[in-house]
């Protein structure tokens, strides 16, 4: 039977290895699995197939993808980018300050670190680079900023954490805020002494008035995500309902409000949310059924039953987990590797008295590095061809913004407390 497991996982990373995509290396290694080893029916294994798609927390997804095209499109980006600008661009490192803060607003939207990079990255970069800021810090910080918006809820990742785990997706939601913030705080802290060593240019201080003008100017961008998280923790609507909320209010302010999406573009915005569910749909479809297989080898509980022999402690797993999601995050993108992981760990987490709800933060914060880590990191490509540098130059500018969020990581995964405060504060455990 073991060789029947190395078998698998062979194909599995020979699949990958040859680039072959991600969806059909999970789905064609599934299919090994169950038909030609465990002996299953095919058609039992396109039934699973379907019915993977077949689940309410997947549409939240997809109004969430077209909630941030829908932005992306319009002036709601630029227009939280220049608040984010009149708060602090005055200060030393203030235009990196306002792009981090940015990515924080954009998170809060937009649940996803690719649409975030793209955003505000595409934005923020060279627009860094005009103020005369050094680039690799430039490129660095709008690189790294946008893991926010996997942090920051809402966030895809936790929605399909959420799918596998049956936690309450609200209280889930509240893990977020305060990693965002420690998150927000010390890449701010970084960039202020970076850039005041440095005598980087800084902007004019506002006025009250010019404060008030641009408030005003971009007040119904902001209360979008006053909206999300008032509806959502007033009670109003669910987190579920949310998306849908959101993408109303986003279409609505665009067309109506700024002006700025026309008509004719619509039908952009939503063909592009199309081909991006759609792909985000099928890594879902193919997780399932190598999940399937895994579940159905019962291959969860024997690794469950080998770490608890060779491990002790809780922190010792915590730890361990931490190394081993930090280097899948480096292969594997975040959707595929939180369904397929997610099911392996969850026995573990009772063994070892773990919060599913801390272990769900951790392991977000853990995949989402892996977005700025070669050699697979997306947001390494995406900033790279911005500020038209290769990988390797891209790979060290990010070097010591992922060293502050590794410590972060660090002081969350042994003070639990930290990540779960908000989330029995709003929602007491029974």
């Amino acid at each position: 039977m073991e060789t029947n497991y190395l078998v698998i996982m062979a194909l599995l990373i020979g699949c990958l290895a040859t680039t072959i995509p991600v969806f059909m290396a999970l789905f064609f290694t599934g299919m090994v699995g169950l038909v030609w080893i465990a002996g299953i029916d095919p058609q039992i294994v396109i039934e699973v197939l379907y019915r993977s798609m077949d689940k309410f927390a997947l549409i939240v997804v997809l109004f969430f993808v077209l909630c941030g095209n829908i932005m992306t499109t319009g002036s709601i980006v630029s227009k939280l980018i220049k608040t984010a600008n009149c708060m602090v661009g005055f200060l030393p490192g203030g235009l990196a300050m306002a792009g981090i803060l940015a990515c924080g607003f954009f998170g809060a939207i937009s649940g996803s670190t690719v649409a975030t990079v793209v955003a505000i990255g595409g934005f923020m970069i060279p627009a860094l680079l005009e103020n005369n800021y050094d680039e690799k810090f430039s490129v660095g910080v709008m690189t790294t900023a946008p893991i926010l918006g996997v942090i920051i809820p809402p966030s895809i990742a936790m929605i399909l954490y959420a799918m596998v785990t049956n936690d309450p997706l609200e209280a889930l939601f509240l893990t977020g805020f305060v990693p965002g913030f420690l998150i927000m705080f010390f890449m701010s802290l970084y960039a202020y002494f970076f850039c005041k060593r440095r005598d980087t240019i800084t902007m004019p201080k506002p006025s009250l008035q010019e404060v008030f003008a641009t408030l005003r100017e971009s007040f119904w961008a902001l209360m979008l995500p006053v909206l999300i998280f008032g509806g959502i923790y007033s009670g109003y609507f669910t987190a579920n309902e949310a998306a849908v909320v959101a993408c109303f209010y986003a279409f609505i302010v665009e067309i109506f409000i700024h002006r700025d999406l026309k008509l004719r573009e619509i039908k952009g915005v939503v063909i592009s949310s199309a081909i991006t569910s759609s792909t985000l749909l099928v890594i879902v479809a193919g997780a399932s059924v190598f999940g399937e297989y895994l579940t159905f080898e019962q291959i969860p509980g024997q690794i469950a039953n080998a770490v608890v022999e060779n491990i002790q402690t809780p922190w010792v797993f915590l730890l361990s987990v931490n190394i081993l999601l930090l280097i899948i995050g480096m292969f594997m993108d975040i959707i595929s590797a939180t369904l397929i992981l997610t099911p392996i760990f969850l026995p573990l987490l009772s063994r070892f008295g773990i919060d599913t709800m801390h272990f769900g933060l951790l392991m977000t914060l853990n995949l989402g590095i892996g977005y700025c880590t070669p050699p697979l990191g997306v947001s390494l490509y995406i900033s790279g061809a911005v500020a038209d540098r290769d990988l390797i130059y891209v790979s060290k500018a990010v070097l010591p913004f992922l060293l502050i969020q590794i410590a972060i990581l660090m002081l969350l995964t042994f003070w639990p407390d930290l990540v779960l405060f908000l989330p029995h504060w709003v929602y007491p455990p029974s």
